[in-house]
C-alpha cells in the first residue's frame, strides 16, 4: 500500500501551499537558441547522455520518492523535450500511474507536427508551446536559425487538430523586440480556444540582454489589451502555474500574465524542478538548497532516505523562495533556463 504524505510550505502571507507540482527536464539540449535563454555565442556544456536520468531512474524517483512526498502533477520540459528519443514512452509511463492527476509538456513545437498524435495517444493532454512572434523574421531573430516559424505553426495546428486542450501559447515579452505584437498575439485567444501566456523577461540565460532591455510589467500589457477590447478577470482554465488569467469579452480562449519580476508570486508557488541530470531545485530564481538525486540514486542511497530529503527541502522552500528578493538582489545563476528546465 502506497502512503502519500502531503507537504505544505507557508508563504509570507501565512497561507499554506500544497507543493504537489514537479517540472521534469528530460534533456538540456535544444534545437533553438533563443535570445532570452541561450544567446548566440553561449558556450554551454551539455550533460552527457549517460548522465541523464534514464527512463527507469526517472520512473523510480516519481513512483517511490516524489509521489509519496505528495507530488501528483507533472510537466515535462527541456531544453526541448521532443529531442529526447524515448519521450513518448516516458509520457506513457507517467500517464499510466494511478496517482498522476495531471501531465503536461512545454515544447517549442518544432518537432510537434510529427509527434502530436503519438503523444496524445500515450496520454498527454495539455501542451504549452512557445510562440514569441507572429512575424517569421522576428521569430527567427529571437530563436535563431531560419525557416522555423512555419514548422512551429504547423505543430500548433497539429496539436489543435489532435485535441490537446487547453492549448497554451507562451510569449516572452522583450522590450523593443516583440512587445509591439502584444495585441496581435492576444487576438489569437478570440477565435480559438487558445490560451496566450505573456511572460515577463527574466535575468536567466542572457543577463546582458536583460540589463539592456529590462522587462515590461504585466500591468502595462493588460492595460494595452484592455484599452483595445476590454478585459475580464473572471476567466479560468486548467493549469498548475502562477498565471493571472483574464479574458477578452466574448473570446473563446484566455490571456495569462506570468509576472515573476513585477508581481512576485512566491507566496503561491507549488512547484519544484528536476533537471535532466537529476538536480532537484526548489526555486527557479535561487540556487540554494539543490539536491543531486541522480548521484544519490546511483550511489545506492535508500529511496526512503531520498524521500525524506525531498520532504525536508519542501519545508525549507518558503525561505529559499524569498532569499534573493529579501536581500534586494536578483542573484546570479550558474545554469541557464535550458539547463534548469523551464
Amino acid at each position: 500500500m502506497l502512503i502519500v504524505l502531503r507537504f505544505f510550505d507557508v508563504g509570507h502571507n501565512g497561507r499554506m501551499n500544497l507543493v504537489d507540482y514537479l517540472r521534469i527536464s528530460l534533456i538540456d539540449r535544444c534545437n533553438f537558441q533563443c535570445q532570452y535563454c541561450m544567446p548566440e555565442g553561449s558556450d554551454l556544456e551539455y550533460v552527457k547522455r549517460q548522465d541523464w536520468l534514464t527512463q527507469t531512474e526517472l520512473l523510480t524517483l516519481i513512483q517511490l520518492v516524489f509521489i509519496p512526498a505528495g507530488f501528483t502533477r507533472f510537466r515535462l520540459t527541456g531544453g526541448e523535450p521532443l529531442l529526447r528519443p524515448d519521450v513518448v514512452e516516458i509520457v506513457r509511463s507517467i500517464a499510466a500511474l494511478p496517482e498522476t492527476q495531471d501531465l503536461s509538456m512545454t515544447t517549442n513545437g518544432f518537432l510537434l507536427a510529427d509527434l502530436a498524435q503519438a503523444l496524445y495517444d500515450a496520454g498527454l493532454r495539455r501542451l504549452n508551446l512557445s510562440l514569441d512572434s507572429l512575424n517569421p523574421q522576428t521569430f527567427e531573430q529571437i530563436v535563431g536559425g531560419r525557416l522555423r516559424w512555419h514548422r512551429v505553426w504547423e505543430g500548433i495546428l497539429a496539436a489543435h487538430r489532435v485535441g490537446f486542450s487547453p492549448l497554451k501559447l507562451n510569449v516572452v515579452v522583450i522590450p523593443g523586440v516583440n512587445d509591439h505584437e502584444v495585441l496581435d498575439l492576444a487576438a489569437l485567444s478570440i477565435g480559438q480556444e487558445w490560451h496566450v501566456r505573456f511572460i515577463e523577461f527574466m535575468p536567466i540565460g542572457n543577463a546582458d540582454l536583460f540589463a539592456d532591455r529590462g522587462w515590461i510589467p504585466s500591468a502595462e500589457l493588460r492595460q494595452r489589451i484592455a484599452d483595445r477590447w476590454g478585459l475580464s478577470a473572471e476567466a479560468s482554465v486548467v493549469g498548475n502555474g502562477p498565471a493571472d488569467v483574464f479574458q477578452i469579452p466574448g473570446a473563446k480562449g484566455t490571456l495569462g500574465f506570468i509576472s515573476q519580476m513585477s508581481e512576485c508570486f512566491c507566496d503561491r508557488c507549488n512547484r519544484m524542478r528536476l533537471s535532466a541530470d537529476g538536480w532537484l531545485r526548489p526555486c527557479l530564481l535561487n540556487e540554494v538548497g539543490q539536491l543531486n538525486l541522480r548521484t544519490a540514486l546511483r550511489s545506492g542511497v535508500p529511496l526512503l532516505e531520498l524521500q525524506q530529503q525531498v520532504q525536508q527541502l519542501i519545508t525549507l522552500k518558503p525561505e529559499i523562495n524569498y532569499k534573493q528578493r529579501d536581500s534586494g538582489t536578483l542573484g546570479t545563476y550558474s545554469r541557464t533556463m535550458s539547463q534548469i528546465g523551464g
